[in-house]
């Protein structure tokens, strides 16, 4: 179970180095980061029987995009996962080194009796197309794991423009708040997809389920049509009503209060969101439309592809926030932002 000590430092704390993607950052101060190593990768046991499994387990540091190969793909930068090869196989870790030189390791799973591997080319399988899973009902499913670590929202077109007058419900901080994602209350999306912890969707031919691992909410929501309550009473997340326009979802929410954030800005209960789901080969395209009369101009939207998450879950872990305080008061006002 995560427990989050202090609930305001606990994403800080809880997300492990390494698994951002892209080029390193620098580190604390501005000083340049660590270089990535590859600490360990072992096979357990090294030689196997045909039709016995080997356990592979390895650790790297500071990586910036992390591969094992053949047949895995993408990877943590600290797990484990079990092959059963049909013949002596060799398997290679690795990720982007210093320049252009790339770091691996390789090492060899000998099955008794067998020869080596053959490794299939990359564009031999190229031309193959990947069905989308579909329910009974023969409807996308969007069912799994999905990995926080999806590429982040972008705005399309210029982004939202206040009315005159509502410039108050722009969210301005001071440098050391950490943000409405790390008190442990409820979040709406897309501010729900923004926080470094997993989520999972379910679905049948009747409900589709959101479970968010952190700050352990979620949605239920029909996709009839038809919303659970004429006109709701205002809630934390909202009432949503899901129907389906060809193989897309598209689920439309009011009923907000006016208690959370969402991209920067707060709201009225007047708030409307209509997101667009569609399945895609390792995952789903997102969109969504934020819409409230009372903040902007006009309706503006944010757009994001999310990707099941490497290695497989079966599901989220239990989240708790239970010592939910604000760890500034045990700091004082010393604190350097730029090193926090």
């Amino acid at each position: 179970m995560r427990k989050a000590a202090f609930a305001t430092l606990g994403l800080l704390l809880v997300c492990p180095a390494g698994l951002a993607e892209g080029p390193q950052r620098g580190g604390r101060g501005g000083r340049p980061a660590p270089p990535p190593r590859i600490v360990t990768f072992e096979a357990r046991p090294a030689s196997i029987e045909p039709g016995e499994s080997a356990l592979l387990v390895w650790h790297v540091e500071n990586p910036s995009g992390l591969t094992l190969e053949p047949g895995i793909g993408a990877v943590i930068p600290r797990g484990s996962v079990e092959v059963t090869p049909a013949a002596t196989t060799t398997y290679t870790l690795s990720l982007p080194g210093a320049g252009d030189t790339p770091l691996t390791r390789s090492l060899t799973v000998t099955v008794t009796g067998t020869t080596p591997a053959t490794v299939a080319s990359p564009t031999d399988d190229a031309e193959e197309e990947t069905e989308i899973p579909r329910t009974r009902a023969g409807q996308p499913d969007f069912s799994g794991v999905y990995s926080f670590r999806s590429g982040r929202g972008v705005a399309a077109g210029d982004g939202p423009t206040l009315r005159p007058g509502a410039e108050g419900y722009r969210v301005e901080r001071d440098p050391l708040d950490t943000g409405a994602t790390s008190d442990c209350m409820p979040l709406i999306p897309p501010n729900a997809f923004g926080v470094p912890y997993q989520f999972q969707i379910m679905q049948n031919d009747h409900y589709l389920a959101i479970f968010h691992e952190y700050p352990g909410t979620f949605r239920i929501i029909p996709l009839d049509g038809q919303r659970v309550q004429v006109e709701p009473d205002p809630s934390w997340l909202g009432d949503p009503a899901g129907q389906w326009e060809g193989d897309t979802l598209v689920v439309e929410t009011i009923g907000y209060n006016d208690k959370t954030e969402i991209s920067g800005y707060r709201h009225t209960e007047a708030l409307r969101t209509v997101e667009r789901l569609t399945r895609v080969e390792n995952g789903f395209e997102y969109a969504i439309t934020i819409e409230d009369p009372n903040v902007f101009v006009e309706p503006w939207t944010q757009q994001r592809t999310f990707q099941f998450n490497v290695p497989p879950m079966k599901r989220v872990m239990e989240f708790v926030c239970e010592n939910n305080r604000d760890y500034r008061p045990l700091f004082g006002s010393t604190i350097d932002p730029a090193n926090r």
